[in-house]
């Protein structure tokens, strides 16, 4: 299998690792296509778009004209012989940056599967989009999915298998997709500690001094974009743990409204599961992605890839919810402690 290339950090590029357990799902759905499209949602950084690309090179290897888009960040993989198509593409996330190109880059591709299939006459073809819902706004993320459940099941033309995967960061979204029956939505987590060993090998060849794999561990529990910023801080715990902070506006007034809420999180995310736990407070950590709530079942055929642990205070990770990393928990904790 070809691996793809992926930026770890400016100037710095790995080849893709580990998600054994996940690539093995894209063969299947290679063989069966997907019935509804799916939706994978998870932390931030977590590698879902590391994923994703590679799938798109699973798939090519498999036979399939496969499009990958990420709209926000105008980022396109025309993995197809179909030289017209690949060029629209191109041309497309050269355009200047904006809320248009990218709805028109999300558009393209839904709307690059069915001139595949009716055009050019292709049997086997993927369309995998990243960030779609951040790019577009939640409001168009049902209509969005609706027109992709549309493409299997009224396609334009007869086909062989199509995949359709959509994945987002963004906790909300996985309730205004769920609550229809226009989607398979799946969660992924952060890399086994297994997997973050061979991530953290592969580094330790190119970079030579590191922390600690163990203090590596801790520290990110696993997401393979916060082992990038540590290293694009000079390893600076301290900075980064900051940094958190500022980007998920956790200030003082935030601080001051939810402490004693936020002090039982620290310890035991459980603590927002409870019945009388404030369903405002809830929101906004998962519009803020610090947390993950209501989490899934640990059975695996529910999961891309390996699910988390069942509960690991020491990252974090609790029954029910979890913060996205034990870094985003830190965040918080010292926004406690003033």
């Amino acid at each position: 299998m070809k691996r793809a290339r992926l930026s770890f950090a400016p100037g710095l590029q790995i080849e893709f690792a580990d998600r054994d357990r996940a690539i093995r799902q894209v063969l299947e759905w290679g063989e069966r296509g997907t019935r509804y499209p799916i939706v994978v949602f998870g932390p931030e950084g977590c590698g879902k778009t590391a994923w994703l690309k590679q799938s798109a090179e699973v798939l090519r290897e498999l036979g399939f004209e496969a499009m990958y888009v990420n709209p926000l960040h105008k980022d396109v993989i025309p993995c197809t012989d179909v030289r017209e198509v690949a060029q629209r593409f191109m041309e497309a996330a050269a355009e200047v940056a904006g809320a248009s190109t990218q709805l028109r880059l999300a558009t393209l591709a839904t709307l690059a599967v069915r001139e595949l299939l009716t055009r050019w006459r292709k049997r086997r073809v993927a369309v995998l989009v990243d960030d779609v819902f951040q790019a577009i706004g939640l409001d168009r993320a049902e209509v969005y999915v609706k027109e992709l459940l549309g493409l299997i099941e009224y396609p334009p033309e007869s086909y062989e298998n199509i995949v359709a995967v959509v994945a987002t960061s963004e906790g909300v979204s996985r309730w205004s997709i769920g609550r229809h029956r226009w989607a398979w939505v799946m969660p992924m987590w952060n890399l086994s500690k297994r997997g973050f060993e061979e991530l953290y090998e592969l580094l330790r060849k190119s970079l030579g001094s590191m922390p600690s794999f163990e203090d590596a561990w801790m520290l990110t529990g696993g997401n393979p974009d916060m082992l990038s910023k540590l290293y694009q801080v000079g390893w600076n715990v301290d900075a980064l743990i900051d940094g958190i902070g500022k980007g998920k506006r956790i200030t003082p007034g935030f601080i001051a409204r939810w402490r004693g809420w936020l002090e039982g999180a620290i310890e035991d995310p459980d603590a927002l599961w409870r019945p009388e736990a404030p369903e405002e407070l809830v929101n906004e950590l998962i519009e803020r992605n610090l947390i993950v709530y209501d989490m899934y079942l640990r059975r695996p055929e529910l999961w891309i890839d390996d699910p988390p642990l069942g509960k690991a205070p020491e990252l974090g990770i609790g029954e029910n919810v979890a913060w996205q990393t034990p870094l985003h928990r830190e965040a918080v904790r010292r926004a406690l402690q003033g």
